[in-house]
């Protein structure tokens, strides 16, 4: 292929793929299920698997990794709600460590598959995992955040000055060339994978189940990474994958 590989991991809609397509990158997705809910889907080159399944050494020709993978538990224990709580307390107080790495085992994932992938090119390949706030108190403190979507790994040392922005149904960046604009936002806040409208204490959504295709769907909108930060991130990572190839 005469231009760069990407693997997006949790690839959903594929945010990080849109910016990444738009900047010449060839891209792999990897994602539990297919997203199709009407016109959205996913762009490009998609494996249907457990991402838990695969092997760093399987993307030894890539040049980056990209992920987002699944944040409900973050932030649901984020919240202030005494089951929420409760529920963060239980971990902290398991000693054996078992829930915390179950807690964060997709997460771990990604550094695990990076790791693999490096030993198996010989080489380093850069990795960058999206996730929320919440996510923070139990994996670290993120390197750089664009609003809600806060960024770990090999983030680039020098990133714009962004406005506030949260993840929400149906938001929109304006902007050309990449700039980085304020989110839209309305009252259905997206707080890390889950949809938190009409939420009540131990309860769902007031209008769908867990598992419901509406509900799949917005979550999966409402996760999307911004275009302008995929462009962003795809563009930086391009000068170097030309300066190591010479």
């Amino acid at each position: 292929m005469s231009n760069p590989l990407a693997i997006d991991l949790f690839c959903g809609l594929g945010g990080w793929t849109d910016g990444l397509l738009a900047e010449g990158w060839d891209v792999a997705g990897f994602d539990i299920e297919q997203h199709i809910y009407g016109e959205h889907r996913y762009p490009a080159q998609l494996v249907v698997q457990d991402v838990l399944t695969l092997h760093g050494s399987q993307f030894r020709s890539a040049n980056l990794i990209v992920a987002s993978p699944p944040c409900q538990e973050y932030s649901y224990m984020a919240m202030p709600w005494s089951l929420a709580k409760a529920k963060a307390a239980a971990i902290r107080a398991d000693t054996t460590g078992a829930e915390l790495e179950r807690l964060n085992r997709l997460f771990n994932a990604c550094f695990r598959i990076q790791r693999e992938a490096c030993e198996a090119a010989g080489r380093h390949i850069p990795l960058l995992v999206e996730n929320v706030r919440g996510a923070i108190p139990w994996v670290g403190r993120s390197r750089w955040n664009f609003g809600s979507f806060h960024l770990w790994g090999d983030v680039p040392a020098l990133m714009p000055v962004t406005f506030k922005a949260t993840k929400v149904p149906g938001f929109h960046f304006d902007g050309n060339g990449g700039s980085f604009q304020t989110a839209s936002v309305d009252q259905h806040i997206k707080l890390g994978g889950s949809w938190f409208h009409g939420y009540r204490q131990g309860q769902g959504p007031r209008n769908h189940g867990s598992n419901s295709k509406a509900r799949k769907a917005a979550s999966a909108k409402i996760a999307k990474i911004p275009l302008p930060l995929s462009r962003y991130i795809a563009a930086t990572f391009r000068p170097q994958i030309a300066e190591a190839a010479e």
